[in-house]
């Protein structure tokens, strides 16, 4: 079959054969594609309106970074609650008065033990870096490449050494850091963990982004 006969039979043909058959008037044509186009994008528009609108308002706040709340009233002893903050998780950590203990007398090689670096609010520029020596608010991520740590709070633990005294360890690269955030020396991650600007409501809750009374 010759190229000419192939284009007279492809669907594209077909279909300007119709047109020409039926004598549609051009600007008539013209008329159809256009109002085709504007309903099709008026349909769009509607569903992302209607995506939006059916985002809660907790969620339509996250995903614009605004302060997150935390009720801790039910958080144990040891126990690590997280919360997003920014597209990024924040851990509440309620440590235990020994473990405390052990962050003002710790005897574990530290990169930055009294928190020189700029990575926390000045009410956490302390031994225990936080607000209220019981919680911890840390962002969750390793200073190193940005995996996430695991929670490791127990004391001496066979696959990290006698030594440890409790904290995060990432398994990404190996980078370890104490219950207070503080990195130890001779691992990857460069400095401490992040602790993001926080404050408390009351004794039961923390808004995370809240610094002082200012949105942060």
């Amino acid at each position: 079959m010759s190229a000419k006969k192939q284009t007279e039979n492809s669907p594209a043909a077909a279909v300007e054969n119709s047109f020409n058959q039926d004598n549609v008037d051009p600007s008539r044509r013209r008329l159809l594609v256009g109002g085709a186009s504007v309903l099709g994008g008026a349909g769009a528009a509607a569903m992302g309106v209607s995506m939006l609108a059916s985002m809660s308002p907790s969620a339509r706040a996250k995903a614009a970074g605004a302060p997150v709340e935390a009720d801790i009233s039910k958080l144990a002893e040891g126990q690590m609650m997280t919360v997003e903050w920014r597209g990024k998780p924040v851990w509440i950590v309620r440590r235990t008065a020994a473990a405390v203990e052990l962050l003002k007398n710790t005897t574990l090689a530290l990169r930055d033990p009294d928190s020189a670096v700029e990575q926390q609010p000045a009410y956490a520029q302390n031994a225990v870096r936080s607000i209220k020596d019981e919680y911890l608010v840390l962002i969750g991520l390793c200073t190193h490449l940005g995996c996430s740590p695991a929670y490791r709070p127990e004391v001496a633990a066979a696959d990290l050494g006698a030594d440890w005294e409790g904290g995060f360890f990432c398994a990404c690269h190996g980078s370890k850091f104490d219950l207070a955030g503080r990195v130890l020396t001779g691992v990857p991650a460069p400095t401490n963990l992040e602790v993001p600007p926080y404050s408390y409501i009351d004794d039961s809750n923390i808004i995370v982004g809240v610094d002082g009374g200012a949105a942060a």
